[in-house]
């Protein structure tokens, strides 16, 4: 794997996105975030270049996530239909750290760009099942994509499971699970597309799991 590079705690270019952060802390005594671990394993600081996938219910997801995991700055992959004017797009990139991607025509240039930003030390958000999953039907089957990110960038992969709110209310729960190395699922000297379907496949598991585990331990306590 390659060196892993730390992000900056403290730096001028990220002075919008801090304050807004810092202004919107007091959401978080509304909605008391409750981090669920699946192993021991799985507390260990997301420290350096991570990339975090989640399972994608809502348009607050992200502000979901960054409540709970409020100590990394996140950025965000987000489709570019998001990004069409020049103040949405100033304020998606500079201000909430936004990867615009084309969902349909996804480009090497957009690959490249999510790779920079993880090897540069960021946390980097994505949502595999590709689309808002609106009909509660459980966790959709991830893409692959985050699989040759995270090797070509040398960088774990990190599950994180949003538990559905029943009430505007409700505390928000966030299932976290152990980190994935993708270069554990190579076959020969290189990953296989048979290879990224497995790495895939697993994470959706993990996804799984994370959801019984939320659903099992803290559905009452989230609905109350």
């Amino acid at each position: 794997m390659k060196e892993k590079k730390k992000s900056n705690v403290l730096s001028f270019r990220y002075l919008i996105y801090d304050l807004i952060r810092i202004f919107a802390s007091p959401s978080l005594l509304f909605f008391r975030p409750k981090k669920i671990y699946i192993s021991e394993k799985a507390k260990t600081k997301m420290r350096s270049g991570v990339l975090i996938i989640s399972n994608h219910i809502s348009l607050f997801d992200p502000m979901y996530l960054l409540m709970g995991i409020w100590k990394r700055r996140l950025r965000f992959v987000a489709m570019d239909q998001m990004f069409k004017t020049k103040f949405k797009n100033w304020f998606l990139t500079k201000c909430c750290l936004c990867i615009p991607i084309d969902r349909e025509h996804f480009s090497i240039k957009s690959f490249k760009e999510i790779v920079n930003h993880l090897e540069n030390g960021e946390a980097v958000t994505i949502f595999p099942e590709g689309h808002v999953n609106v009909n509660e039907e459980g966790v959709q089957a991830f893409k692959g994509g985050m699989v040759m990110m995270a090797l070509r960038s040398g960088t774990p992969i990190v599950p994180v499971y949003i538990l559905r709110r029943k009430h505007w209310y409700s505390r928000l729960v966030i299932g976290v699970g152990e980190s994935v190395n993708a270069n554990e699922f190579k076959t020969g000297e290189r990953l296989s597309l048979e290879d990224v379907d497995k790495a895939s496949q697993f994470l959706h598991e993990q996804e799984v799991e994370l959801e019984k585990l939320c659903t099992e331990k803290y559905h009452g306590m989230a609905t109350k």
